[in-house]
């Protein structure tokens, strides 16, 4: 049974339990906020999270579902209206990386890559429109990527698949304006986390010498970046790309 009489504020975090999205789960409900974390194959981490958080007295539920399936999208949606009554902020941080050059990519990898971090993106923001627009407040944050700004070798599916996020922010940004609901882009550089952990030392040390600030960042300064934008405060800010890359891209 829902809980309408809760004024607690919920998000929904997809990919939620791990790397940017575990650090964006934990600054949202250790500021107050009950946070839906998505999450797709790893359970574990998923109970793991949620349990250190509710030892600490944080709201947190995990959800498991694909983004790159319409009906998972839905559902999951449906189980947090089910028990809280409300979706206030959806985090659309979800992805995958198959990383190949063009000539070695096959038509699968590029449709991977695109059905979860594009097309997870617009379903789930589907399916919480309605009820946001019928209460006439919502926040909407897609993480993206500075590739997607810049491109990368043997990144052809990942690169496309976070521009196109830029497009589908100020695209929907414009339709929903004036309803009380905002949409932004976060897009972070290099990150540290397990994904540019398994980088060999070499590549990362190349790589960071592109840095400005001359370091990873960290997962918690992407998680800040999205409590700005979703802060009511912030109600002025849409259709905005707000890089987080230690100057990489400017």
């Amino acid at each position: 049974m829902s809980d309408q009489s809760n004024d607690q504020r919920v998000a929904i975090v997809t990919g939620g339990t791990r790397g940017i999205g575990a650090a964006i789960t934990t600054a949202l409900a250790r500021s107050g906020v009950h946070v839906a974390a998505g999450y797709n194959s790893n359970a574990q981490a998923a109970e793991e999270l949620a349990g250190k958080l509710g030892a600490e007295g944080a709201s947190v539920s995990v959800h498991q579902g694909n983004v790159g399936e319409p009906g998972d999208c839905t559902r999951v949606v449906g189980e947090v209206l089910e028990a809280r009554g409300r979706v206030d902020y959806l985090i659309n941080n979800a992805g995958i990386t198959v990383d190949k050059t063009m000539r070695r990519m096959t038509v699968d990898d590029w449709h991977a890559v695109l059905r979860i971090n594009l097309s997870g993106s617009f379903y789930m923001a589907k399916a919480v429109l309605d009820h946001m627009l019928e209460r006439g407040f919502g926040r909407i944050v897609n993480i993206s990527s500075t590739i997607g700004q810049t491109g990368g070798i043997g990144q052809a599916n990942y690169a496309a698949s976070k521009s196109g996020l830029f497009g589908l922010t100020q695209s929907l940004a414009q339709e929903v304006a004036r309803k009380g609901i905002t949409v932004n882009c976060v897009a972070p550089g290099y990150i540290e986390t397990e994904m540019v952990a398994a980088v060999p030392e070499e590549v990362l040390a190349k790589l960071l010498k592109g840095v400005p600030v001359g370091r990873l960042g960290q997962a918690s300064e992407i998680a800040r970046a999205v409590q700005f934008l979703v802060d009511d405060g912030a109600g002025y800010i849409t259709g905005s790309v707000i890089s987080v890359n230690g100057g990489l891209d400017m």
